[in-house]
């Protein structure tokens, strides 16, 4: 079965820059502060924002660990180089080590959603420096599926990749220049040495992405999938993620006990006047 996940590039770069400043500019604010790794999903927030507010109103922030990959900070280079904008590095080694302490046995999993999260403290840190909205940078794919970590890459105040597919992330990446050694390299959240988000996951992201093509954006039961060719264990993985992650996706629920409730019936801004 062909599934053809190609978009229109010209209309998503001005629908999506569109969305950056119009987003940031009804709160009454004009700047960016984005967390730049490396990796191709924030490479492609980053120039988009920069387009969408010009360079002088966009930072980028680099925070490795000490295990950090060296390609990590120097494609991160590249690209800030490429753009000409305001840029800081700030090391997160200092910050997590004394809580790995505490736990010497403490697993890959637990220590790379420490850092996740302390990347969060920082760059949100970093934003009242700037006076600038943090960008999202988690792909439509990721979303799904739930490779985040709630309150760590999950966190932003918009998102403009959100409802882009990891292969559509790397087309507009192409369209919009990022370098190639960034849209060329093997996706990872480069939390430990050699991790991959493809080896985590079990499959490839081109291979999710057809799938999750069908059961979300044309809304085929599991059932059908597998009737288009899909392998029931991997149908049955992707589903069983989609499910679990579900909280990650939302709000917090509250309790209802009032007639109007935050996220229930009080759901959109208004006006209210002077």
């Amino acid at each position: 079965m062909d599934i053809n996940l190609t978009i229109n590039t010209d209309l998503a770069r001005e629908i999506l820059a569109g969305f950056i400043k119009s987003e940031i500019t009804r709160v009454g604010m004009s700047r960016a502060v984005i967390g730049l790794s490396g990796g191709i999903d924030s490479a492609l927030s980053l120039v988009l924002a920069v387009e969408a507010l010009g360079k002088d109103n966009v930072l980028a922030v680099r925070m490795p660990y000490k295990a950090s990959s060296k390609d990590s900070l120097d494609h991160a280079q590249l690209l800030i180089d490429q753009l000409g904008i305001p840029s800081k590095t700030i090391e997160i080694t200092d910050m997590v080590e004394p809580l790995f302490k505490l736990n010497p046995d403490m697993s890959k999993l637990r220590k790379g959603n420490i850092m996740a999260r302390e990347r969060m403290i920082v760059i949100y840190d970093q934003s009242e420096v700037f006076k600038g909205l943090v960008i999202g940078t988690s792909n439509k794919t990721e979303i799904l599926l739930g490779y985040s970590t709630l309150y760590g890459d999950s966190a932003n105040a918009l998102n403009p990749i959100g409802d882009l597919y990891k292969t559509q992330v790397r087309q507009l990446s192409r369209a919009m220049n990022v370098p190639a050694p960034i849209i060329d390299k093997p996706p990872s959240a480069d939390l430990w040495e050699d991790q991959t988000d493809e080896g985590e996951l079990g499959f490839t992201y081109s291979e999710a992405d057809k799938l999750l093509y069908l059961l979300v954006d044309q809304r085929y039961s599991p059932q059908e999938a597998m009737e288009a060719g899909f392998d029931k264990k991997f149908v049955d993985a992707v589903t069983a993620r989609i499910r679990r992650n579900q909280f990650k996706r939302m709000q917090p629920p509250i309790a209802k006990i009032s007639n109007r409730t935050i996220g229930y019936d009080f759901l959109y801004l208004r006006d209210w006047g002077t």
